[in-house]
């Protein structure tokens, strides 16, 4: 041993020394020393042995400080780094010499693929920019003198290639942020970058893009970029350099120096345009105007002239000195012509250096004029210059010397204008009032024939004026004009008025007779005309006085049900809506019977449904050669037996049994009559009930007994009831069990899975396949929708599709990762089109959901309001988002995602028996149900998802639409409003609810109940306990059925009390604390029976206020109409079946005397008035409105009831189809079964199933399988057991496991012993491994330490106990 070390230390020496030399062969010879027994030491890596041992020993010595040795293992570890990177740097320069041939051969494609390899280590490839990359990459080659890029060459041009392809996609995208960034990133090399004239780059780089791109250009080019940059810097400095000019302007204009401003005007980088010399007085004049003035304007003294207006004023300065010196030459040309006394330059003259519009026809006019009015212009002598002064903008001065014919801004000194000329403002004038008396006499000769109309319009003018002014006249004497002719009139009509008296005065009598008769006549006419008015409408009049009639009616019932205080007359009419007639009763003993059959049915068909269930694990087993072929045929016998005869074993019920006609026993059955009503209308006892059994009785108490209490909610009562059992039971459990609001939707919770259950049941069903069928079925019928989501998938399709179309071998590798997927082009493409198709059919279904709201079940949405307002309560500080994420996971997640998921688990679809959905059906619909799942949860898609993540805008849209639909999904009212029912609705209804449960149900509530009694009624008091202590021990199923139901000498006596266990009786439910007479205590009750009461009374006697009736005495009559109300009632009720029968107390207080009814009645009203709820200030309004309240909700009731008819058929109807379909799969089993006999006595009929790899000899017992063991060491060398933990692989010899099958083919007991010593036992169920070799699950964990390869153990026991 020592030797050996001493070896090795020498060959560490050996090998530090030759690296602290840097010695390359000693170091080989060092490495591959004997004693060290290095692995992999290849001779052409030794310059990178050395290179890396240096480095490490340097860092080493760096660390500790001092110079140390290299270890073995160091060097072992170095050397292997070593390797790797000469292996890495071989494949490069492989890599290289790809590139740069794919780049020769021009393929762009190729030569993508190339540089995106691994081993060529070059920076970020775009692939949708593979042109670039060839064409660039092509240049730079050609450019080359070998004609060939090396890696460094290839590494910076790459790099610069992929920055300046996403600046060309930022430039596409027009997004000035990302320009920016892509200009700083020093990968891109550009020079002359300025970071204040980056907003300048984007924008030019916009422009010069966008005009690329119409030009057919789709890429700039490296240097199209920097060139662009380099014209924006030029710009920028050019703007700066005129910037620093227009301030020196400014500064001479305010110098007040023409030669300054001249001098500022001619610099070159202002680069102003048309700077004439000789005009620096007249610029700097306009430039000191125009700076004035903008001061001026902005009332500030600092402010400059911009550079346009600079170039403005020159160009004005430059135009009003041509204009003056122009219009200077034209006086000039006129005077010199006047002086000469020449004409003819007059009138072109005029035109050509004034500008006027001048007629040849008035030559001479103008000459005479302008002579005359030079003339008269004073003459100095010879005292006056040559020069002439015009000004300018009425402001600037301009002088022109007409010898030399010189002009200038500057006023000559000692020089006088001339004033014996004329000037140009005097031409003008004269000219244009030439021309303009010219036209004017043209006008009057053009329009003589409109001259004379004007004048004979103004003579028509004057004659109508003195018309007017007459009758004006005329107008002021009219009162004296109408009193003349008032005087006469009246003369006239006195005269023949004095004529006609005289002629009647003298005939009075046949006068007076010929008025009467007038009369007479005319009253018998509109008589007549009326009677006859009315025979002809005569229908008409009987609809008035109906609609009357109807009017008045409805108003009195608008004042019963919208009046405050609605008055007892109007209350009168409408009290025989209370009665309850024969149509009541039928109606009523339907709903019951329904009822029954409904429930009836669902337990029926949920049997069906498990033995179906079963059937299918056992046909699947024998598939696989799992289990005999007798064991099939055995449960299908049972299947069909209980199919065809179950309903008939379930309602015989011997008559000796609880329901037999004794006093003990039928006080037994109102004892537990009395318990489940207890039971029914307080669901503190079962919430609490829930929680204090395990998980997974309380799932089968639940599905058993608590919907079978409240009949599966099949009425208004029990789904009212059953909610207010839901909504206790989720509170309880928020308060007691939630610590975290995440642990409603992380855990299971008992209530959640109890609603989502019963929602999901036949019940609810219907409302969950109308909701989501039409939309699922849409779905599966497109044939041409395929969706898939996964690029793995995708490529393998893909790489497929390929291989069929050519014929040949791909040479793409099949197994690839998502990364490697998404870089084909062809991927992406078909990865884009689902999504695209995904995000249309989600659309669809999210448009049917959302439509859907008022379809969803009632009970669901509340029991969402009560969640999200008890984890409110709990949790005041979570925010709405948080609250409604819950909601989601319950109403969208737990309730319609899984019949999303599985159509034909929840039959929102029809699957005819054999029948099955599609793969691609199947996960199209998976696909949608993901997506709608992250949209209700506000999750992105991320990490394994990344490549769903253009999905992601759309998922947060339609989040906010689940935000809304969850909050309106949330906004119902409380039961008690919904359903019009409270706790005392069962002392007014006709019928007692009725429950129809079985013998084996009602003995395990009852051992329930006492096994949990101090826990759900821990107050001695409590009504509970009560009823427990009188029910006494829980009985067996014999009591129940009575003596003699089974032969005590039967063998199979236990298995025939199993199953009459499952009989089915009904219990009326009634409670036990009913108000009894002469008491008073329950004031609700006392009301109700008042108010009964009241309404007999108000029947047979009239009044306007009760307290006049109850006052007033009652007379004969009312008597009789209320003996003949009673009597009716007594027939009424002999009629009524016992079960809907009110309480005795009730029946006997109707049978009373009126008299005795009003004592009663005033009795129990002092009684409710010291109560508060009555008062006799107010005559006792409260009871009257209680009773118009009654008729209300009696007519809603009726309502109700017609509507549960109608529900309770579309039920029973669906259920009928259920069944027929559970009867069309046993059909399907039983001939698929007949086949499996048929073939199995076809192919060999003297022997029997094999059972374990053997032949059985026919008529030999059935061998007993024996156990097997192995240990785990062996198991570990099969690979059946892949760890244990906390346990060594050498101590795995010591581990034993035993494997036991079962009595249930397919069960197994696996014992695991260490050392002999048995330590654990676990049961193992083959349908679940099965199961999980069916969802992928490829390891499980075994007693919580093994871990279990899970195909290796099917194997396993296929082998050792199937023969497979």
């Amino acid at each position: 041993m020592g030797v050996v070390f001493i070896s090795v230390h020498i060959a560490l020496v050996q090998v530090n020394e030759a690296i602290d030399r840097q010695d390359e062969g000693a170091l080989m010879a060092g490495l591959n020393h004997p004693a060290l027994s290095l692995l992999e030491v290849l001779p052409q890596n030794s310059s990178w042995y050395l290179l890396q041992l240096c480095d490490s020993k340097e860092q080493k010595m760096q660390i500790a400080g001092i110079p140390n040795m290299l270890d073995k293992s160091e060097i072992q570890k170095e050397v292997s780094v070593a390797n790797v990177e000469a292996e890495a740097h071989k494949l490069k320069f492989i890599a290289v010499d790809n590139i740069n041939t794919a780049i020769r051969n021009c393929d762009p494609s190729k030569t993508l693929v190339a540089l995106m390899k691994p081993e060529a280590q070059l920076p970020v490839v775009h692939s949708f920019a593979a042109a670039v990359y060839q064409t660039e990459l092509f240049n730079l080659q050609q450019q080359n003198a070998v004609n060939y890029l090396a890696h460094d060459e290839l590494s910076i041009a790459v790099e610069m290639l992929s920055a300046v392809v996403l600046l060309n996609q930022t430039l596409e995208n027009k997004d000035i942020l990302m320009i920016k960034n892509h200009l700083r990133d020093p990968c891109t090399g550009f020079n002359n970058l300025e970071e204040e004239n980056m907003q300048r780059y984007a924008d030019t780089l916009l422009s010069i893009k966008s005009e690329a791109s119409s030009q057919g250009q789709d890429y700039l080019s490296w240097n199209d970029i920097q060139n662009c940059i380099d014209m924006v810097n030029m710009q920028i400095q050019e703007e700066n350099e005129r910037i620093i000019a227009i301030g020196h302007i400014n500064e001479a204009v305010d110098q007040g120096n023409p030669e300054k401003t001249l001098e500022t005007l001619l610099l070159p980088t202002a680069k102003l345009q048309d700077v004439i010399p000789e005009n620096a007085r007249h610029y700097q004049d306009v430039l000191h105007h125009a700076k004035a003035q903008k001061c001026k304007e902005s009332q500030d003294e600092s402010v400059l002239l911009w550079l346009d207006e600079i170039q403005r004023g020159i160009n004005d300065s430059n135009n009003n000195i041509k204009e003056a010196a122009n219009l200077a030459v034209g006086i000039s040309m006129i005077n010199k012509s006047l002086e000469k006394g020449d004409s003819q330059p007059i009138l072109m003259t005029l035109q050509s250096r004034f500008g006027l519009r001048v007629i040849p026809e008035c030559a001479e006019a103008y000459f005479r004029n302008l002579s005359e009015a030079k003339n008269m212009k004073t003459t100095e002598g010879s005292s006056e210059s040559p020069w002439i002064k015009l000004v300018m903008k009425a402001m600037y001065d301009y002088y022109y010397n007409v010898e030399t014919e010189e002009g200038t801004c500057v006023a000559p000194k000692g020089v006088v204008p001339k004033t014996s000329w004329l000037t140009g403002e005097e031409i003008q004038s004269i000219a244009g009032q030439v021309t303009a008396d010219y036209n004017r006499e043209q006008l009057w000769l053009a329009n003589e024939n409109l001259i004379v109309g004007l004048q004979a319009r103004a003579r028509g003018f004057l004659v109508r004026r003195n018309y007017r002014d007459r009758k004006a006249y005329l107008q002021n004497q009219e009162p004296s004009a109408i009193k003349i002719q008032a005087f006469w009139k009246g003369f006239k009509q006195r005269k023949s008025y004095v004529d006609r008296l005289k002629v009647l005065q003298g005939n009075v009598a046949a006068i007076v007779k010929i008025q009467s008769w007038v009369k007479m006549w005319l009253a018998r006419r509109a008589y007549r005309k009326r009677l006859q008015y009315f025979r002809d409408h005569n229908d008409q009049i009987v609809k008035i006085q109906a609609f009357l009639r109807a009017n008045k009616a409805r108003e009195d019932y608008r004042t019963l049900i919208g009046a405050e205080n609605p008055p007892l007359t109007v209350l009168r009419k409408f009290a025989y809506l209370l009665d309850q007639s024969d149509l009541d009763f039928q109606e009523e003993l339907e709903v019951t019977r329904l009822r029954e059959e409904v429930v009836t049915k669902i337990r029926s068909n949920q049997q069906l449904e498990k033995d179906l269930n079963l059937m299918d694990i056992k046909i699947g087993l024998l598939v696989k050669n799992r289990i005999t072929l007798q064991d099939v045929v055995l449960h299908s016998k049972k299947l069909n037996k209980k199919s065809k005869s179950q309903l008939e074993e379930m309602v015989m019920v011997d008559k000796q049994g609880i329901k037999g006609l004794s006093k003990e026993r039928r006080k037994k059955l109102e004892a537990y009559q009395h318990l489940f009503y207890l039971l029914q209308t307080n669901p503190t006892y079962l919430a609490k009930l829930i929680f204090q059994m395990p998980q997974n009785k309380s799932t089968k108490f639940m599905d058993t007994v608590i919907f079978t209490l409240y009949n599966y909610a099949s009425n208004q009562r029990e789904e009212y009831l059953l909610l207010k059992l839901f909504k206790t039971a989720l509170e309880e459990e928020i308060n007691s069990k939630v610590d975290q609001i995440q642990d409603i939707v992380t855990g299971n919770p008992t209530v959640i899975k109890m609603v989502v259950s019963f929602n999901r049941s036949a019940r609810g069903q219907n409302t969950l396949r109308q909701l989501l069928a039409p939309v699922v079925k849409e779905i599966m019928e497109d044939k041409s929708l395929i969706i898939n989501t996964s690029p793995v998938d995708v490529y393998k399709a893909w790489v497929n599709q390929l291989e069929m179309q050519t014929g040949e071998a791909s040479k793409l590798p099949y197994d690839v990762t998502t990364e490697q997927a998404l870089t084909h082009p062809e991927v992406v493409n078909k990865l884009e089109s689902s999504i695209q198709s995904l995000r249309a059919v989600t659309d669809k279904v999210l448009t049917s959901i959302f439509s859907s709201l008022n379809m969803m079940p009632y009970g669901m949405r509340y029991i969402a309001k009560v969640l999200k307002s008890s984890l409110h309560e709990k949790f005041p500080d979570a925010t709405e988002d948080e609250l409604l994420k819950i909601v989601g996971n319950l109403l969208y997640y737990r309730y319609m995602n899984p019949a999303i998921v599985a159509p034909d688990g929840f039959d929102i679809i029809d699957i005819t028996a054999g029948g099955q959905i599609h793969p691609d059906q199947r996960r199209n619909l998976g696909c949608v149900a993901k997506v709608l799942q992250h949209a209700a949860s506000n999750k992105l898609f991320e990490g394994e998802s990344e490549h769903l993540s253009s999905m992601n805008t759309y998922l947060s849209q339609t989040y906010q639409k689940f935000r809304n639909f969850f909050q309106a999904a949330c906004d119902v009212p409380e039961p008690e409003e919904k359903f019009n029912i409270d706790e005392y609705s069962d002392m007014v209804t006709l019928s007692k609810p009725v429950i129809y449960i079985s013998i084996e149900e009602i003995i395990n509530t009852h051992s329930l109940l006492l096994e949990h009694q101090d826990a759900i009624a821990p107050d001695t008091n409590d009504l509970l306990n009560e009823l427990l202590e009188g029910l006494g021990p829980v009985p067996d199923i014999e009591s129940f059925l009575g003596e003699g139901a089974v032969d005590p000498n039967d063998p199979n006596r236990e298995s025939t009390l199993n199953q009459l266990a499952k009989t089915e009786i009904s219990l009326s439910l009634t409670s036990k604390y009913e108000l009894r007479e002469g008491e008073d205590q329950d004031l609700k009750s006392l009301m109700i029976k008042t108010k009964r009461l009241i309404v007999d009374v108000i029947r047979t006697q009239p009044g306007d206020t009760l307290l006049e009736i109850l006052e007033t005495p009652a007379t004969a009559q009312q008597e009789s109409e209320n003996l003949k109300l009673v009597e009716k009632r007594a027939i009424l009720d002999s009629k009524t079946p016992e079960k809907m029968k009110h309480s005795q107390s009730i029946f006997e207080d109707g049978q009373l005397p009126i008299e005795q009814k009003k004592r009663k009645i005033q009795r129990n009203l002092r009684t409710l008035e010291q109560a508060g709820l009555v008062s006799s200030a107010t005559k006792y309004q409260e009871i009257i409105n209680e009773i118009a309240k009654d008729i209300r909700n009696q007519r809603r009731y009726r309502h109700h009831r017609k509507a549960e008819l109608v529900k309770l058929q579309q039920t029973l109807n669906a259920l009928n189809s259920k069944t027929a379909f559970y009867e069309e799969q046993i059909n399907y089993y039983n001939t698929y079964i007949k086949t499996c006999l048929d073939n199995l006595t076809r192919k060999n009929s003297r022997r029997s199933i094999k059972l374990d790899g053997k032949e059985e000899v026919k008529g030999s017992k059935k061998l007993k399988q024996t156990s097997l063991k192995y240990t785990a060491a062996r198991l570990h060398e099969k690979g059946v057991i892949l760890e244990i933990e906390d346990l060594q692989t050498n101590q795995f010899k010591n581990v034993m496991f035993d494997i036991t099958p079962g009595e249930e083919v397919g069960d197994f007991e696996i014992k695991a012993k260490f050392l002999g010593v048995e330590m654990e036992k676990v049961q193992l169920h083959f349908q679940d491994l099965l199961q999980m070799q069916y969802e992928g699950v490829a390891v499980m964990k075994m007693f919580d330490k093994a871990k279990v390869n899970v195909n290796l153990l099917i194997f396993l026991l296929n082998k050792k106990f199937y023969g497979k």
